[in-house]
């Protein structure tokens, strides 16, 4: 549902852009994070997911448009370029604009680069953890291997920042994160305490088996990004706006 100021407020509609999630807690999650960014710009924001939970991208253009907004930037709240950035996202756009005549744009995704390695950087303070431990970056995994090379790129990234290793692990690809946390804990050559940061905006659920494995084995595990992306999220919708 709409949030924030309306239709006569400045301000263009800003629509978290969701992959969407049969986990109980998506869509509660995706208010979280637009509550957000509603708190640090005064913007209408608005929920839409590209499968499995509704409104999708034409049903949340449907319901700016009858609010009376004319424009609306939609932000994909994906890390990577794979599939559902280069396709999905593209073809609801195109059904969104066809019928309603809004204005929308489509902003850059959340992306792999510098920014999204100083926030994981910033969210690995949280945990109770030796600074100088070994980080495994969880991510879902893609079929395009070009994405999973975007997600150890960001593992590079955040080896920099912190001057400890970073592994890439995934849900759905090797190296598989459950089986890299036990195979790490094993490992008798290790020197490092290990932590565990999900690259996930929301609960899911590939996400739950890593969290209970972590926590099984009295491994610090942050949760899902949630509303930590505040700002990344408003810096692409700034970009979309130009």
């Amino acid at each position: 549902m709409l949030s924030g100021p309306g239709a006569g407020a400045a301000g263009v509609p800003l629509i978290g852009l969701a992959h969407g999630s049969r986990h109980p807690d998506a869509a509660a999650s995706l208010e979280r994070l637009l509550a957000a960014v509603a708190r640090v710009a005064p913007v209408p924001v608005q929920p839409a997911y590209l499968d499995l939970l509704e409104p999708d991208l034409p049903a949340a253009a449907a319901a700016l448009a009858a609010a009376g907004h004319r424009r609306a930037v939609a932000v994909p709240l994906l890390f990577t370029s794979a599939f559902h950035a280069t396709v999905d996202v593209p073809q609801s756009a195109q059904e969104a604009i066809a019928g309603t005549g809004l204005d929308l744009r489509i902003a850059p995704i959340l992306g792999t680069g510098d920014d999204a390695a100083a926030l994981l950087d910033r969210v690995l303070t949280e945990l109770p953890a030796d600074p100088g431990a070994e980080v495994l970056l969880y991510a879902v995994g893609s079929s395009d291997e070009a994405a999973n090379d975007a997600v150890r790129a960001l593992a590079a990234r955040l080896t920099a920042l912190r001057g400890a290793p970073v592994r890439a692990a995934f849900g759905t690809r090797p190296p598989r994160g459950v089986e890299l946390l036990e195979a790490r804990l094993a490992d008798p050559l290790r020197t490092r305490p290990l932590v565990v940061v999900p690259l996930f905006t929301a609960p899911g659920l590939l996400l739950d088996p890593m969290t209970a494995a972590a926590r099984e084995h009295g491994v610090p595990i942050t949760g899902p990004l949630e509303g930590r992306l505040a700002a990344l999220v408003l810096d692409r919708y700034r970009q979309a706006l130009g």
